[in-house]
C-alpha cells in the first residue's frame, strides 16, 4: 500500500509493514516525493485517458472529475441534450450505461478509487500522531480527499443516507488495507460508509488549522468544512450541515449580479469560488483538444462538441419559472435565440464571409447554456483551458438556507435565502413560502438554477426523494419519460472488473439490472 519503493529508499519493511520509526525517516529522505503525490490528489481530478489502457482507446469523456459531473447532470432532469454520437453523455441520459460491463461505471470506479489510492499513500507514509505542520497539512488533505471521494460512491451506487442507512453501498478501502483483505472485500453499509467520511473530516479539520495554501485548488480547512456540510446536509443533521456551512464560507463572498451578467465559471480566482481544479494550457486535457469540459459544455468555445453537435440546454420548465429581473435567466438563451449576457453583435470573417454568433457557433435551439465562459472570456477561443468549480460560497449559502429551516429555524433559513438571492441574483425575489419544508424545496429549486451543470442534479434528486420529470419539455423522444422518486435504474452497479477481483461481490450482492424505461 505505500507508495514509495522500498528499493529507492533502502528501507525494507519486514512483513511488508512499516514501523513508525521507518514511516518517520521516509518523509525525511524523500519529502519532494510525498509533495508530488500530495500533488497528485489534484491532479487527478482532471486526469486524462485514464481509461485507456483499460479499453485500448481514449473516450472522449475521459476526463477527469468534471466529465463526472456531466454524467450526473445528465442523469437527472434539467440538463437535456441532443440525440447524436457526439453527445458523450448519452447513454448517462438514457440510463444504458448502469450495467456491470458499462465502461462508464468503470470510469466512474476508477476516477474516485485510483483517487482515493493517491490520499491511502499518503496516508499510509506519514506518522498520525506527527507534529511536523507541513506533514499535519499534507494527512488534512489526504484525508479530507478521501472522504470527497467516498462521498462521491456512496451515492452513485446507493440511494441516499437518510432511511438507507443499512443499504450496501462500497467496498472500503483505507490505507490500513491489504491485498488479502482487498481481494475479498464486501460491500459496507452506508452507515459505515458515513461513519469514515465524518472520521476522516473530523481529522482534517482539525489537521489543517492555521494551514495556508498556496492556491486554491489544495484542500484547506474551509473546503474541509465544506465536504462535512455536504454530508451532514445528505445526512438530515441540520445544526451541524448549517454551522460546517457557515465556516466553509469565511473569506469567500458570492458572484456580484454584474460579474454573472456574462459567461463565467472559468478562472478560480473568483471570490466565490472555495475550491476548484486550476487548469493550465500544457495540461493533457487542454492539449487533447476537444476532451475536456469546456468542449462539452461551453456554447462560445472555438474548439468543442457543444454547441453545435452536443450542446447542454436547460429543462425549459425550469427555465420558464426564473422571473425576468433575474440576471440567471440570461444563463441560457430565450426562444428568439438571445440572451442579455451574451454581445450577440459579435461577427467573425471566415473565407471572406461573415458570420454572426448564432450561425458561428450552431446554437440549433433555445434554451442552450451560456453560463460557462470560454477560455479569457474570448470568444471563439480554440484553447480550453478553463478553471473548473468544484465548491462555491453560494453553495454553502443555500445549505445554510435549508439546514436552518429543516433545523426549526425557518424564518432564519429564509432570511438567509432572501439575503443572498435578493442582493446577488434578483433584486425583486422575494422568498414565496414560510414553512420549513416549503423553504426547502424552494432551496432546491435554486440550487437547480445556481448550480446548474457543476454536477449536482442527481444527488439532490435523490437526497430530496424527487421524481425525475423529463414529459412534455424539451427532452428528445429517446429521453423523454418520467421516473418515480427512488427508481433503481438511477443505481449505477458495480463494475465488472470489480466483481472478477473481489470474491465478495458477485451478481447477487450487486445493486439490481434494471430495463432501460421506454418513453
Amino acid at each position: 500500500m505505500f507508495f514509495i519503493g522500498c528499493s529507492d529508499l533502502e528501507l525494507e519493511p519486514e512483513g511488508s509493514i512499516f514501523t513508525e520509526k521507518q514511516k518517520e525517516e521516509l518523509t525525511k529522505i524523500a519529502p519532494e516525493r510525498l509533495q508530488a503525490e500530495v500533488n497528485g490528489l489534484y491532479s487527478g481530478l482532471i486526469k486524462y485517458a485514464s481509461i485507456s489502457d483499460w479499453y485500448g482507446s481514449t473516450r472522449h469523456y475521459d476526463f477527469g472529475y468534471a466529465a463526472a459531473g456531466l454524467m450526473f447532470d445528465a442523469s437527472g432532469q434539467d440538463m437535456p441534450s441532443e440525440n447524436s454520437g457526439y453527445n458523450w453523455f448519452r447513454n448517462s441520459m438514457r440510463y444504458t450505461d448502469r450495467t456491470a460491463p458499462s465502461e462508464i461505471t468503470y470510469f466512474l470506479w476508477n476516477l474516485f478509487y485510483s483517487h482515493m489510492k493517491t490520499a491511502n499513500d499518503i496516508l499510509f507514509t506519514i506518522p498520525s500522531d506527527t507534529s511536523e505542520p507541513l506533514l499535519k497539512a499534507y494527512r488534512g488533505q489526504a484525508l479530507a480527499s478521501r472522504a470527497f471521494d467516498y462521498l462521491h460512491l456512496v451515492q452513485i451506487y446507493q440511494f441516499t443516507y437518510k432511511g438507507h442507512e443499512s443499504a450496501p453501498a462500497v467496498p472500503i478501502v483505507t490505507e490500513e488495507t491489504t491485498p488479502e483483505q482487498a481481494a475479498n472485500n464486501p460491500r459496507a453499509t452506508v452507515q459505515q460508509v458515513y461513519d469514515l467520511i465524518m472520521k476522516d473530516l473530523d481529522e482534517a479539520i482539525n489537521l489543517l488549522e492555521g494551514f495556508n495554501r498556496t492556491g486554491k485548488e489544495m484542500i484547506n480547512q474551509n473546503v474541509a468544512y465544506g465536504l462535512r456540510a455536504r454530508a451532514n446536509l445528505n445526512m438530515e443533521k441540520w445544526t451541524e450541515a448549517a454551522a460546517d456551512a457557515e465556516k466553509a464560507m469565511t473569506g469567500f463572498t458570492p458572484y456580484t449580479i454584474q460579474q454573472v451578467s456574462k459567461p463565467s465559471f472559468n478562472n478560480i480566482n473568483a471570490t466565490s469560488w472555495i475550491w476548484g481544479s486550476d487548469v493550465s494550457e500544457t495540461n493533457d486535457i487542454v492539449t487533447s483538444g476537444i476532451l475536456n469540459f469546456p468542449s462539452m459544455i461551453c456554447s462560445l468555445t472555438g474548439n468543442g462538441y457543444s454547441p453545435g453537435y452536443a450542446g447542454r440546454y436547460i429543462n425549459q420548465d425550469l427555465w420558464e419559472k426564473i422571473p425576468t429581473t433575474d440576471v440567471r435567466k440570461g444563463w441560457w438563451i430565450d426562444e428568439e435565440m438571445q440572451s442579455p449576457n451574451v454581445d450577440m453583435t459579435w461577427t467573425i470573417t471566415y473565407n471572406n464571409e461573415e458570420y454572426g454568433i448564432i450561425d458561428w457557433f450552431g446554437w440549433n435551439e433555445p434554451y442552450l447554456n451560456v453560463k460557462f465562459g470560454p477560455y479569457q472570456d474570448q470568444y471563439n477561443n480554440p484553447t480550453n483551458a478553463c478553471d473548473l468549480p468544484l465548491m462555491r460560497v453560494e453553495e454553502m449559502i443555500l445549505i445554510r438556507a435549508e439546514a436552518l429551516a429543516m433545523g426549526g429555524n425557518p424564518s432564519s433559513g429564509k432570511q438567509v435565502l432572501e439575503n443572498f438571492v435578493k442582493t446577488y441574483r434578483n433584486p425583486s425575489y422575494v422568498c414565496p413560502v414560510n414553512d420549513a419544508k416549503g423553504i426547502q424545496d424552494e432551496v432546491w429549486m435554486q440550487r437547480r438554477i445556481e448550480l446548474w451543470g457543476e454536477g449536482f442534479s442527481l444527488f439532490d434528486v435523490k437526497r430530496l426523494k424527487k421524481p425525475i420529470l423529463r414529459k412534455g419539455i424539451n427532452y428528445p423522444a429517446p429521453f423523454s419519460y418520467d421516473l418515480p422518486a427512488e427508481a433503481p435504474i438511477l443505481l449505477w452497479l458495480l463494475p465488472e472488473d470489480e466483481i472478477n477481483t473481489n470474491e465478495a461481490i458477485d451478481e447477487t450482492t450487486n445493486n439490481p439490472i434494471i430495463s432501460v424505461p421506454s418513453v
